[in-house]
């Protein structure tokens, strides 16, 4: 038993200190460091198209004011980097010229002359609108028929077109549609961040895998980034490259071809200019992401400290709950009183419910909503825990004044024996060959669930409740007086019984009196009835339960005594 203590313990006290020095080591710095700058260093970081949607769904996730002011600051330059993008596009867009012949060509011109064909149809059926003749009306109709058509037309063209790479202007007012839509995804990425709670150990260990979580999305940006800055200083590189071949060949052209040519030049310069300032804002967004990162460390480092602090709150408990116990048990250990023993039990009982309330505070904290709470797990244990609350509930009943206690000698479901243990759930007793022969068990350990106390009954041979009736039958001799012989085996029996008798006549008269029901008589009676092979004598009497073998032993000794006496003699009453 001290080893099964001792060896828990040492483990709980080693595993506590451990948690200890955890605890020490993650604590905050006495000089806590500087916040990452928020603009920043030229690490060289990327991002591909989707710059901005990456960064609008990490900054749904920023919780903390410093993320948040992270998140801000990488929407910023993400959304920056897109308009100087879509500036570049539509500059190149108004300098797109259709090639002089091929396919594309053609569908160009198919499409400028379904736009003058519509806008003649428009103009012919704003004409007859205003004519109210007849055939007027019905020219409309028809008109309003074919413009319908040729609208259709123009519009598959247009997607022809448009797929085709010959129509810049309706791609990129589908990508303006689209930027300003992540745009308003913008405005609400920021709305209702908040901490994610840390009080109690199952917060904390969800917030710490979370924020795992989220630094691997802000590394994953990080390095979008990164990619993106690569890519548009591969792009600059090979644009510088262009001018001065094309100026080369300009040398000896016309006048009007070295204004397009320069023109082209100047637009070539804008777009460098505007590559340089994207190339800036990834490389500062790539430093964002990396102050985040360094934000979420920080999280986390603090969160694994009330991490361990939890755990070692719960080994304290576990520690303080064994040793309370172990003193309990030593405190108890020289107490032989039954009562004492009950009191030692309920000691122990109530530290380990203390211990699993304290452990499941620091676990998941205090309910917020008790009453609801309380009444859902009542109703729960209620149906799926019967059984053990109905024996819970029994051992109280069985602590009460008419219970039963270690050492007793007890009848429970035909079984009797003494009670050697008595526990919150069940009751042991070693069994006895014959349920009256107390001092000679089996050797058999015998446990019954304590409802046994609720739903059905015992018997306790060891209270002042402890009498039975008994019987003995004795053959009688086919020679010599029946009636005078069942009379002295009679007189026999109540000189013998008297003193149980008068007893169980008193005990009996102080419930009688106290419940008013009728008294009991307690003298023995002797009857006479035919047996196999003669007469026989049937003699009822009182004795104590716990000595009815060693009565009818006595009694059948005396009765012997009688049958062998001489005829004559009489039976002293």
């Amino acid at each position: 038993m001290k080893r099964l203590y001792t060896v828990p313990a040492v483990i709980l006290a080693v595993l506590l200190l451990a948690c200890l020095i955890a605890v020490y080591a993650t604590r905050e710095p006495g000089n806590r460091t500087a916040t990452p700058a928020l603009t920043t260093v030229n690490t060289g970081t990327p991002l591909d198209s989707q710059l901005l949607a990456t960064a609008n769904q990490v900054a749904a996730l920023a919780e903390t004011s410093d993320e948040q002011n992270a998140a801000r600051e990488a929407l910023r330059l993400a959304d920056h980097e897109e308009d100087q993008a879509l500036a570049t596009a539509l500059r190149q867009a108004a300098l797109y010229r259709p090639p002089a012949t091929g396919p594309l060509r053609d569908l160009i011109e198919r499409v400028n002359q379904m736009k003058f064909q519509i806008a003649v149809e428009q103009s012919r059926i704003a004409q007859l609108a205003k004519d109210p003749s007849s055939n007027a009306k019905n020219q409309l109709d028809l008109a309003n028929a074919q413009l319908a058509l040729n609208q259709d037309d123009l519009e598959d063209a247009q997607q022809d077109l448009a797929r085709q790479g010959g129509d810049p202007h309706s791609s990129l007012q589908r990508a303006i549609k689209e930027h300003e839509a992540t745009q308003h995804e913008t405005a609400q990425a920021l709305k209702g961040a908040s901490a994610s709670p840390t009080a109690t150990l199952a917060q904390q260990v969800r917030t710490w895998f979370s924020l795992g979580s989220l630094e691997q999305k802000v590394l994953a940006a990080q390095q979008q980034a990164a990619d993106q800055q690569k890519r548009l200083a591969d792009q600059h590189s090979q644009l510088e490259k262009q001018p001065t071949a094309q100026t080369a060949a300009q040398a000896d052209a016309s006048t009007a071809d070295q204004i397009a040519g320069l023109h082209r030049q100047s637009e070539e310069r804008k777009t460098l200019a505007e590559l340089d300032q994207r190339i800036q804002d990834c490389q500062q967004l790539a430093g964002v992401y990396q102050g985040w990162s360094g934000l979420i460390g920080t999280r986390r480092r603090s969160v694994l400290h009330l991490l361990l602090g939890s755990v070692a709150e719960i080994l304290a408990i576990l520690l303080a709950a064994m040793l309370a116990i172990v003193a309990i048990r030593r405190l108890f250990r020289k107490e032989v009183r039954k009562r004492l023993q009950q009191g030692q039990m309920i000691a122990t009982v109530a530290v380990q419910v203390l211990g699993v309330v304290l452990i499941l505070l620091v676990l998941f904290g205090a309910p917020s909503q008790l009453s609801t709470i309380i009444g859902l797990a009542t109703a729960g244990l209620t149906v799926v825990l019967r059984d053990f609350i109905v024996a819970f509930l029994g051992w109280f009943a069985l602590m009460g004044e008419n219970g039963i206690r270690v050492g007793d000698w007890v009848e429970i479901n035909g079984v009797s024996g003494e009670v050697i243990e008595l526990g919150i759930l069940k009751t042991v007793l070693l069994e006895s060959g014959n349920w009256t022969d107390t001092g000679h068990p089996t050797g058999r350990k015998v446990a019954f669930s304590n409802s046994f106390a609720m739903d059905g009954h015992y018997f306790n041979f060891s209270t002042s409740g402890q009498w039975l009736w008994d019987e003995l039958v004795v053959a009688l001799p086919a020679e010599g007086d029946p009636y005078r012989t069942a009379e002295q085996i009679g007189k026999l029996v109540e000189r013998e019984t008297e003193a149980d008798s008068a007893q169980a006549a008193q005990d009996w008269e102080r419930v009688t009196s106290r419940y008013g029901v009728r008294s009991f008589a307690a003298k023995p009676s002797v009857n006479l009835r035919p047996g196999g092979s003669g007469l026989e004598v049937v003699v009822r009497y009182i004795t104590r339960a716990p000595q009815r073998n060693a009565m009818k032993s006595r009694l059948f000794q005396a009765i012997v005594d009688l049958m062998h006496k001489p005829s004559g003699t009489e039976v002293k009453a």
